[in-house]
């Protein structure tokens, strides 16, 4: 593994030597014993978007495992004034061991990798969400055991979490359902890839059909734009269904796992009440993203 650009940048087996890193990173960390396996190595923390766990989480990281972390706010760069992006890639993988980058566009990440020379982390593109969905398959296999055979049900918007919570099931083993209002499917090119592995997929318009027997269900905010805005109304509008609810979750079995990636918008693609019911598994989700970014630096900066 040279980047961590999506979840198609991983073999099944990279994926799972990842969270056997992360599971012995926490046990360190929790134990007081973490290695400095980034003594010497810097960082640089990119952030185009607003960000609270992706920020904190990499900074925490890199700091306990001795390293240098520098958080840059990408509009007070010289890109943000018409610098080309391929002379930022070029200086800063001159300066720095390894990038991440919290953006927009999956091809301007893919161009940064392109020409720094160094490793990079996708910290979110429109198109994908690989740390998280490290995180939530984590928490997945620490309360459950496995991964392999059980059923994961995403229900929201077809984007970047649909897009990285699709390959990375099923790259684990998973069946996976995804429930998706219409205009709202995932990307092409992983539906694509989720087609390769025949009925271990099910795209769905229907949430209880989704839902059905699904030993974990996920969501994430589908309502991200200005309130009191047309895209905004239009979403609330088009997601009418689609809330985890307690008598929606019926569906699933009756002990399924709910994740959320943060911020939940509660009363929108989540209830309040079942919000609460599960924060344990939900509040453990957002804490493993801390070690699961820790196992990707230590695999791709100190060949663990």
């Amino acid at each position: 593994m040279k980047n961590l650009l999506k979840m198609g940048d991983l073999s099944p087996a990279e994926l799972t030597h990842i969270l056997d890193v992360a599971d012995q990173l926490k046990a360190d960390c929790k134990a007081g014993r973490t290695e400095p396996l980034l003594a010497g190595k810097s960082v640089a923390l990119l952030f185009s978007k607003a960000s609270t766990r992706t920020r904190t989480s990499f900074e925490v990281g890199v700091y306990q495992m001795g390293g240098l972390g520098n958080y840059i706010n990408t509009a007070e760069l010289q890109a943000g004034r018409g610098e080309p992006l391929r002379d930022t890639a070029r200086v800063l993988g001159r300066y720095y061991d390894c990038a991440v980058w919290r953006t927009y566009r999956q091809r301007d990440l893919e161009e940064l990798a392109e020409l720094s020379g160094i490793p990079v982390i996708n910290g979110l593109t429109d198109y994908a969400h690989p740390c998280q969905v490290l995180a939530d398959l984590m928490t997945i296999r620490e309360r459950r055991g496995t991964l392999a055979g059980l059923k994961l049900c995403f229900v929201g918007d077809g984007s970047n979490m649909a897009n990285s919570l699709i390959v990375g099931g099923l790259l684990a083993g998973m069946q996976v359902s995804c429930v998706c209002p219409p205009g709202y499917r995932p990307a092409a090119d992983v539906l694509m890839f989720a087609r390769k592995y025949g009925n271990a997929f099910h795209l769905t318009t229907d949430p209880a059909e989704g839902l059905r027997d699904a030993d974990i269900v996920a969501t994430a905010a589908w309502n991200t734009t200005a309130p009191g805005t047309a895209e905004s109304e239009q979403r609330l509008r088009d997601f009418v269904g689609f809330q985890l609810t307690g008598r929606l979750l019926e569906n699933a079995k009756p002990n399924a796992l709910v994740l959320h990636c943060l911020p939940a918008h509660r009363g929108e693609e989540i209830s309040t009440a079942l919000f609460e019911q599960h924060a344990d598994e939900i509040f453990d989700e957002a804490e493993n993203r801390l070690h699961v970014q820790k196992a990707v630096l230590a695999v791709l900066l100190a060949g663990k």
